[in-house]
């Protein structure tokens, strides 16, 4: 599931979704259950004239035409939850993230990856050597 316009602007799931979006998306995944459209609606901040239920029912249906919530029929109403979890969702999204930049800008991409590793994080240097070694070696 490929996200479109990723916002470089943004951080954690709003490079991803809209606010809305991203607020409900967090709900869902810290939901051991399926919610409906009501459940989601109460949790969410109530003093904000975006989360009335015809608002929230929007997004979160929009979120299943996006391949993202999956809904089924419960008696009078539907109950959602997310296709992946939070961690798939980001793992998948920053390797079609990682491989657009890499198509796009090829070496240079690599290059800056590698130099912001060590001013992240330096043991991050370490685990990327070790991986390719054992890329390697699977060769």
């Amino acid at each position: 599931m490929k996200m479109q316009n990723f916002k470089y602007e943004g951080s954690g799931l709003n490079r991803f979704f809209g606010p809305l979006e991203a607020k409900i998306m967090e709900i869902l995944w810290n939901s051991v259950e399926e919610m409906t459209i009501k459940d989601v609606q109460q949790k969410l901040d109530n003093d904000s004239k975006a989360n009335n239920f015809n608002t929230v029912m929007t997004v979160m249906n929009r979120l299943v035409d996006k391949g993202i919530l999956q809904k089924k029929a419960l008696a009078r109403s539907y109950q959602y939850k997310p296709v992946v979890t939070r961690e798939a969702f980001m793992e998948a999204q920053s390797k079609e993230l990682t491989l657009d930049l890499i198509e796009e800008f090829g070496s240079l991409a690599v290059t800056h990856m590698v130099d912001a590793l060590d001013k992240v994080d330096p043991g991050l240097l370490d685990q990327l050597e070790q991986k390719i070694k054992e890329m390697k070696k699977d060769r």
